[in-house]
């Protein structure tokens, strides 16, 4: 049993170096992304993954808002396709 143990050994550390080097961090960047995504409310200015930048003009729902490329026009864009947030409203309102 401990020579079966010793023979797995090098395959559980390089599994627990994938863990903190590869997975974890990826996580805490989807979820990072998605605490910024479900913050995005009107007003914001914000840059999506075509590279298209846009102000909130209105949160349809938890999949789509509806953003302001220039003076009316007006677009339907996915959430996950949200890149950043330029600036936040409350930000630029405390200033």
């Amino acid at each position: 049993m401990n020579e079966a143990f010793v023979s797995f050994l090098p395959l559980i550390l390089i599994f627990v170096i994938f863990y903190f080097l590869l997975i974890r961090p990826q996580q805490k960047k989807m979820k990072q992304h998605k605490e910024m995504i479900d913050k995005i409310k009107r007003g914001d200015d914000i840059v999506t993954a075509g590279g298209i930048f846009a102000k909130v003009s209105r949160v349809i729902d938890e999949n789509k808002i509806e953003a302001q490329i220039s003076s009316n026009v007006k677009i339907i864009i996915s959430r996950p396709t949200i890149t950043s947030v330029i600036n936040n409203s409350t930000e630029a309102n405390n200033k």
